[in-house]
């Protein structure tokens, strides 16, 4: 007799994001008038850079003619985008091959997904509190998970529990929902820990965009030791504006093996058989991002973001409100004022200011009392949404 997957018993009721959306909605039909500001789900705002949609535009117009139509393209992704990908990595000194990089419709499927080519009854690390994929899609494939706290104390890095022997383990900088930034020497510590027990890192660097200190590293790769231990997974959402468009990739070193398997190799087989591919327009549309001139121009845009960032974390120092995040991340992470509850500070701002944030509670149990904002919605939502922050009294 057929069974459903029982694993999904073990979920959260409602999704984090989806739970937001459903309070929201709620408080707009009571509340028809209200103008209510979204500072919550990371969603990017501005438009796509000239340098993209003309690239995106040349590639309509080819699917458009016989001679230069496209249809299935190649698993991994095309050659000239992987080549770029390549190349975007020599800017921090790492020699990554095009044929270590796989090309995707983005990160959140990926960290999903690559759970599939390793054993199903493994022990998963992961950070609490954390990006809720990362849980949920451990629980699903019935694995073990061991959580590692990130806190207050420790600034929200944590470091290695060499009493804990995982086999996976998810690390994510610039964090979401922390906005934390790992250095060099905490992820050399992180490398060395999963060489010693051989486990494998799933590194999210979806943000690292953000990152202007020169001393902070973009990629695992920058590691000694990352290519024998660590998989990197990466998107074009936030650093490029593509949220709707949807490109990522996932870059698999050639000596990452197991059993004397490539792991790479395991994932391009698990992809020909789940997936078709990115669409071509949607890649030549990445190739441009990496351009010269393309990253000048997201440059701009993720700047634009910063400076959200930057006026909300000046306006919580003024209301000694303590935070980490928003330097070199579009997200910051505070602390709710006066021992509240996440869901207590979220009713506050919604009620009292009209504003949307997201409950640190939502990311794990160390989330309890935190709460994150996010910088990607307009400058002039941002602005208004600063007065209404500075006219509550807490």
């Amino acid at each position: 007799m057929i069974k459903l997957n029982e694993n999904f018993n073990k979920l959260k009721k409602n999704y984090l994001f989806a739970e937001i959306a459903r309070r929201t909605e709620e408080y707009k039909a009571k509340n028809p008038g209200a103008d209510v500001i979204k500072l919550g789900i990371g969603d990017v705002t501005l438009p796509l850079c000239k340098s993209v949609l003309d690239a995106m535009h040349e590639a309509v117009n080819e699917m458009g003619n016989a001679a230069t139509f496209k249809g299935y393209g190649p698993y991994e992704g095309y050659e000239f985008l992987r080549k770029a990908i390549s190349e975007s990595y020599l800017r921090y000194g790492i020699d990554i091959n095009p044929d270590e990089i796989y090309v995707s419709d983005g990160a959140k499927s990926d960290t999903a997904n690559i759970l599939e080519i390793f054993e199903a009854d493994g022990n998963v690390l992961i950070p609490n509190p954390t990006y809720p994929v990362y849980v949920d899609s451990s629980i699903l494939s019935g694995r073990n998970i061991s959580y590692i706290d990130a806190n207050e104390t420790n600034n929200f890095l944590p470091l290695p529990d060499y009493s804990v022997k995982p086999g996976i383990i998810y690390l994510c900088s610039p964090n979401n929902p922390t906005g934390a930034v790992y250095d060099k020497n905490q992820l050399k510590k992180w490398v060395d820990y999963a060489l010693e027990n051989r486990a494998i890192i799933l590194f999210d660097a979806a943000y690292e965009a953000f990152i202007e200190d020169p001393e902070l590293p973009h990629s695992i790769f920058e590691i000694e030791g990352s290519k024998d231990c660590a998989i990197e997974i990466c998107s074009f959402s936030k650093g490029a504006g593509f949220t709707g468009v949807r490109c990522g990739y996932v870059t698999i070193p050639n000596n990452l093996m197991i059993d004397g398997k490539s792991v790479g190799g395991m994932w391009l087989r698990r992809q020909s058989i789940k997936f078709n591919g990115t669409s071509y327009i949607t890649q030549r549309g990445a190739a441009a991002a990496l351009s010269e001139e393309g990253m000048e121009q997201a440059r701009h845009n993720i700047d634009y973001y910063k400076g959200n960032a930057k006026m909300l974390s000046n306006t919580l120092k003024e209301m000694n409100i303590w935070h980490i995040g928003g330097e070199n991340s579009p997200y910051i992470w505070l602390k709710c004022p006066n021992a509240m509850n996440s869901w207590e500070f979220f009713d506050i701002l919604l009620n009292n200011a009209n504003i949307v944030g997201t409950p640190g509670s939502g990311f794990g149990t160390n989330g309890e009392g935190f709460f994150r904002l996010s910088s990607f919605g307009s400058r002039e939502d941002v602005e208004k949404a600063i007065q209404r922050i500075k006219s509550l009294q807490f």
